[in-house]
């Protein structure tokens, strides 16, 4: 199974009894742990399972505690609200008996206003910039030979990063960045599983915002890393097995954590997210 379709049947949970759900672990961008996406994006479909005729505008949610890949995730669906314009979930993941996660999720019906919104920035296209597999093949010599494998292991989300860094030497930079993202297996998909795509793919890249300033990757073992918190919003429709570009940047850090932002845009320039994150940036002692 390629990565991409095996992403798509991560998000098919199985219902187990009424608002109960279980994921399967593993696959994605990680194999030590289960990736933050990956219980986001798990969380979104288990709330959507609930919730009949409208979209996803919001969810909050808090990383409690490393998922492990090597079981299935349990989802406990608290259909919180059922009001007029607006219904509210909350859903709690649970492994090994205690929460890993835990999100509130709110959808609303489709309606119209005023429209306004920032225009995206001017990046170019995304056929200028390498793929994540070119680079990391031409990296993948400076790491130890027993990180190689699952360094060039394929991943389901197409990811082109603009000026990207040296993975293990990078110069002090600019906290902004951007990426451009898609995956065409979304192509056909209802909006409900494009939201849980696009929500899978947030957590991508946004706390190394935090790390641009200081010099600083994940691939140079100097720092604990993970994250604490996720907050998206969808502002838009998305047909993500299109290109989306998304605009990062990370305002602050301090107190071993940072606090990242994004903006995620359309091909054509429609803003159609927005993420918000704080993740843990602990230094290493002696590192």
């Amino acid at each position: 199974m390629l990565p991409a379709e095996e992403l798509l049947h991560l998000l098919d949970i199985e219902q187990l009894e009424v608002d109960l759900f279980r994921g399967t672990g593993g696959g994605g961008e990680t194999t030590t742990r289960i990736f933050g996406g990956h219980v986001i994006a798990q969380s979104l479909m288990a709330a959507y399972r609930t919730v009949d005729g409208r979209l996803c505008h919001s969810l909050h949610a808090y990383f409690i505690r490393p998922g492990d890949p090597k079981i299935p995730v349990i989802y406990q669906v608290d259909r919180a609200r059922d009001g007029g314009s607006f219904t509210t979930r909350r859903i709690v993941a649970i492994q090994h008996g205690k929460q890993i996660f835990n999100m509130s999720a709110s959808f609303h019906v489709d309606e119209t206003g005023h429209e306004y919104q920032h225009q995206m920035p001017d990046v170019g296209k995304p056929e200028q910039w390498p793929n994540r597999d070119e680079l990391r093949a031409k990296m993948v010599d400076e790491l130890p030979e027993k990180y190689h494998a699952d360094f060039l292991r394929k991943r389901p989300i197409e990811l082109r990063e603009v000026a990207p860094r040296d993975f293990l030497t990078p110069d002090k930079t600019d906290d902004r960045n951007q990426l451009w993202f898609r995956i065409e297996a979304a192509k056909g998909q209802g909006p409900q599983m494009q939201h849980c795509l696009l929500a899978y793919a947030s957590d991508m890249n946004l706390l190394g915002s935090s790390l641009r300033p200081h010099g600083l990757t994940w691939f140079q073992g100097k720092l604990m890393t993970a994250s604490l918190d996720h907050a998206m919003w969808f502002h838009a429709p998305i047909e993500f097995s299109d290109w989306h570009m998304y605009d990062l940047d990370a305002p602050w850090t301090g107190g071993a954590r940072g606090f990242n932002r994004g903006s995620i845009y359309s091909e054509g320039g429609e803003l159609v997210a927005s993420v918000a994150q704080e993740g843990l940036m602990r230094p290493i002692k002696g590192r």
